[in-house]
């Protein structure tokens, strides 16, 4: 039997998937584009904030608070599933898509959430996709100072100051 998932209403949440079999599903380009587009569509479907993400190769990172009466798992449910549709059509595949059911961990408390914003946007660094995490294209911290609003939401004031580099837009970046 799996431990019951923890749930909070307006609880702030880091999510995390991984493909089936650690596979690369996402390492191109396309498909980080076409799951970018999902979770996009998702954001129309759905009322939740997020705040910040990470799209690597083979998994994804999501700080992600859901609206009042909106659940967690229907919208994670919805994002994988619809991506898994899509990229098996396009890949001519059948069967899973992600391996085990996501994970989430409530972030709970102001140094919890500065680790997993520092994780999140590190992570392309460690992989050594990246020099500089302001250069990762699918993260939340580029598409913040792309000034790209589609898939963040703004943060508080407060955020701001904690995360200043997520705060800064670059004109013609």
């Amino acid at each position: 039997m799996r431990k019951p998932r923890e749930l909070q209403d307006g609880a702030r949440y880091h999510v995390t998937a991984r493909a089936n079999r650690k596979e690369m599903i996402l390492n191109e380009e396309s498909m980080k584009e076409l799951f970018l587009s999902v979770v996009r569509r998702a954001k129309k479907k759905y009322e939740f904030r997020m705040e910040n993400f990470c799209v690597m190769g083979n998994h994804f990172h999501f700080v992600i608070q859901p609206g009042r009466g909106e659940s967690l798992s229907a919208i994670m449910r919805w994002i994988l599933s619809v991506f898994a549709m899509a990229y098996n059509r396009i890949s001519n595949f059948t069967g899973h898509v992600w391996g085990c059911r996501f994970f989430s961990r409530i972030i709970a408390g102001l140094r919890n959430l500065v680790e997993v914003f520092e994780y999140i946007d590190e992570n392309p660094v460690r992989a050594k996709q990246v020099e500089d995490r302001k250069d990762w294209r699918y993260g939340g911290l580029w598409h913040r100072r792309a000034g790209d609003r589609s898939l963040l939401d703004d943060l508080p004031l407060w955020e701001r100051l904690l995360f200043p580099t997520h705060s800064v837009t670059l004109i013609g970046a």
